[in-house]
């Protein structure tokens, strides 16, 4: 692959390249988890669940397709496989036995807030490399990963 000429040196691309790729496979594991809870939440609640799980796997299946495409832009390769996911996310997996419909909120809540976390990890990385592209992806990740993470515990009182 050509190199990039995008203004950031091949050493600043690397490193965001890499800490893009924890923001990967963070974003991914939560898709994944949410997903799985939208497909077996169950109880008084199941309707209102349903459709807001809905709601965040959808906005997290275009967010990781944007976080890859980024890795790419760099002339970094994105990391695309479980074993890679694992190795790079800070998140647990679904339990095989779903939760109940709240605790599924508390869970998917506290991992919004990690994957936050994450990206908020990268925006000094990616400002030492002038990577602004990225502390702007990184903002609106942030952003969005608050929201959510306010309107499940708001289901818990």
């Amino acid at each position: 692959m050509p190199t990039p000429h995008i203004g950031i040196d091949k050493e600043g691309r690397a490193k965001v390249g890499k800490e893009l790729g924890k923001v990967l496979a963070d974003s991914y594991s939560l898709y994944l988890k949410t997903h799985n809870y939208h497909w077996n939440v169950k109880g008084p609640h199941f309707h209102s669940l349903h459709v807001l799980f809905e709601g965040q796997y959808t906005e997290l299946a275009t967010a990781v397709d944007d976080i890859a495409e980024r890795i790419r832009a760099l002339g970094e390769t994105a990391p695309g496989s479980y074993s890679a996911f694992s190795k790079l996310s800070k998140l647990d997996e679904a339990p095989d036995t779903p939760p109940e419909a709240l605790d599924m909120c508390e869970h998917l809540a506290l991992d919004h807030e990690a994957v936050a976390a994450t990206c908020r990890s990268l925006i000094p990385v990616a400002e030492d490399a002038e990577d602004e592209v990225t502390v702007d992806m990184m903002i609106g990740r942030m952003t969005v990963h608050d929201k959510a993470a306010w309107m499940l515990r708001s289901l818990n009182g």
